[in-house]
């Protein structure tokens, strides 16, 4: 009784582990053909996009305040891990009946092309790599079953045979060798077929008509600790809502300008490079950065001033709002005066000297100071549609977010870093404080809720950068401490008090800092 119940628990093993072959087969069989068509026909890429588009704000917020930059792999790993149970789940039903779960795999197929289909980039024919991963899963799946029924009890009057047993591991490795092979191959005709890649590493970009003006050399503050002044392109926060980067060719890319305009027109690569194109130094921050948070980056930006592109269109009467749309989808609702009325608003084709780089929209984006990027910073930006708030609304504004999304005057404190412990005696305190389009013109401190004692501020390189900040602690005991920062701009508006989660409009609040003096 015991060796049947042992050999019983083993077949239905073999059982699961046939429905997570096939499942990789599924997976890697359609990521192998997703590499001739739109890189949203990839089946996962495809569900992981659907089931952002259906994320609650609230529950993109708690992902975001969880793993950072690391959402999308946080995703991915979510995604793989439900995967797995179900397929193991589809391999034991095949012990019951192999004709239900191969409906199951159906159904399954039917979820994944409706994700795939439901894609702005995609098309009918993107389904042909799911149709071909489900057709090579179904029969992985029946093939495997049926080894697999001759180690099961129920099944076969000698399920010891260890001749069944080596055809079942060698169909089961072999199907895995399948699936690893296809999507090592995958990858390797993604990589020699990206234009857009080969495009922009080629690609020189022209000198600025109007260049920057120098960043003053006290603007970055010798503590440790401190961020950098400008923030490296690999170091730069990124946060949108593309599971995978769209790779577009600049030969193909276009900017059409529409909506209600007196003159409509589509803008080539080339002649946006032509253009009078100036460079700007800019913080983005992102909505969902908490007090305190790293989503925010500076950075040095080339591009031409959307107040001109605008002016071309001639925006007409009624018009308030610009909705500008990404290859894969995306938009956003930008208010039609941040991008007229004098602000330095780019359509930005380079970043820190270099082009874009292709997780930061390249060959084109949007950059937008004093307005959170959901509603200003479109990647991959191919359409601009001049309408009214009251007509349209953008990708997060339908999702519960505010349709105008001004960046709040925030502060924080980079140095010491929270829980951190450091020496007694003297305790240099640094950090960072923003308040695009107005400027920050005093910091200050409280340690341990004490009186409030002006920080010495780091040369200042414009209204729409960061700008560092340090405090001296001459005599910091041995204990536990706090610190808390708040910034004026300046108008002399101090930052507010009041905390506020980022759902809907941004987070605000004084930020504050515990570490140990030993």
């Amino acid at each position: 009784m015991k060796e049947t119940t042992t050999r019983s628990l083993g077949a239905r093993g073999a059982y699961a582990l046939a429905g997570l072959c096939s499942a990789g087969v599924l997976f890697g069989v359609a990521q192998l053909a997703s590499a001739f068509f739109a890189a949203s026909s990839a089946p996962m890429v495809a569900l992981g996009s659907a089931v952002i588009d259906f994320t609650p704000p609230w529950l993109k917020d708690l992902a975001i305040s969880l793993f950072g930059t690391n959402d999308k792999l946080a995703l991915f790993v979510s995604m793989g891990a439900v995967a797995i149970v179900l397929a193991a789940l589809i391999g034991m039903l095949g012990r019951r009946s192999t004709a239900a779960a191969s409906t199951a795999v159906l159904v399954l197929a039917g979820i994944l092309g409706a994700a795939v289909i439901s894609r702005s980039a995609t098309g009918p024919l993107d389904l042909v790599p799911t149709v071909l991963g489900t057709v090579a899963a179904l029969f992985t799946l029946r093939w495997l079953c049926s080894l697999a029924a001759r180690l099961d009890p129920a099944h076969c009057d000698d399920p010891s045979d260890g001749v069944a047993r080596r055809n079942f591991m060698f169909g089961a490795a072999g199907s895995v060798v399948l699936a690893a092979g296809a999507v090592f191959l995958s990858r390797s005709l993604s990589a020699t077929r990206n234009a857009a890649d080969l495009a922009r590493k080629a690609l020189r970009l022209p000198a600025a008509r109007t260049p920057a003006p120098a960043v003053p050399p006290g603007a970055q503050l010798q503590l440790a600790g401190m961020p950098r002044f400008i923030t490296p392109n690999q170091d730069f926060y990124r946060i949108d809502t593309a599971l995978t980067v769209p790779g577009v060719d600049p030969a193909q890319w276009s900017l059409r300008v529409h909506g209600l305009v007196e003159h409509e027109f589509t803008m080539s690569f080339q002649e946006l490079l032509d253009q009078e194109l100036v460079e700007h130094y800019l913080t983005l921050t992102c909505v969902s950065n908490p007090v305190g948070g790293d989503l925010v980056g500076n950075a040095k930006w080339l591009g031409y001033p959307l107040r001109e592109v605008l002016a071309r269109a001639k925006p007409t009467a009624g018009a308030d709002m610009v909705l500008s749309t990404s290859i894969d989808g995306f938009s956003a609702s930008t208010p039609l005066e941040a991008l007229t009325d004098g602000r330095m608003a780019l359509l930005a084709v380079g970043m820190n000297g270099e082009p874009l780089p292709m997780e930061h929209g390249f060959p084109v984006r949007m950059v937008v100071p004093g307005l959170y990027g959901y509603v200003s910073a479109t990647k991959w930006v191919v359409d601009l549609e001049v309408t009214r708030f009251a007509d349209k609304a953008a990708y997060w504004t339908t999702r519960g977010w505010s349709e105008r999304g001004p960046v709040k005057m925030s502060s924080r404190v980079d140095t010491p870093q929270s829980f951190a412990t450091v020496p007694a005696g003297r305790v240099d305190i640094g950090g960072s404080a923003w308040a695009q389009t107005r400027g920050i013109s005093r910091v200050q401190v409280s340690i341990d809720g004490g009186q409030w004692r002006d920080a010495e501020l780091a040369d200042a390189a414009g209204l729409d950068t960061w700008r560092q900040w340090s405090y001296r602690w001459e005599q910091a005991a041995p204990g536990l401490h706090a610190v808390a920062v708040r910034a004026y701009d300046l108008s002399g508006k101090l930052q507010t008090e009041e905390r506020a989660d980022p759902v809907p409009d941004g987070s605000s609040g004084w930020h504050r800092v515990q570490f140990t003096v030993e």
